[in-house]
């Protein structure tokens, strides 16, 4: 199953453009995104194929610290983490499992 994994971590050292942008580079195999330009924590949004919860987490978090390394970010805790399934993201945005309309309707401007 696939999992959309949210981490943040967090230290003493304000991140500037260029090291967020080589967290995005080093997170961009995992179909990931970085934030934290201008700040003191630091985030990745990534995809990971797990069974559970618990392991996408886990898979997410190795993914994540990897990628702030190799960007040369200073280690720094995780204090966050959110995990959604695509499950559970389909069930959110169409309830019973329906799925979105190819061509949806279009409406008119009022006049």
């Amino acid at each position: 199953m696939r999992w959309s994994v949210g981490i943040e971590a967090e230290g003493d050292k304000i991140l500037s453009r260029e090291e967020v942008v080589e967290l995005a580079d080093a997170i961009a195999a995992s179909h990931g995104i970085a934030t934290g330009i201008g700040t003191s924590r630091y985030g990745a949004q990534l995809v990971v194929e797990a069974d559970n919860r618990e392991d996408a987490v886990s898979e997410a978090t190795e993914r994540f610290l990897a990628a702030a390394a190799a960007a040369g970010l200073p280690p720094a805790p995780v204090v966050r983490t959110e995990a959604v399934s695509e499950a559970e993201d389909i069930e959110a945005w169409h309830p019973q499992g329906a799925p979105p309309p190819v061509n949806p309707p279009k409406t008119e401007e009022p006049r």
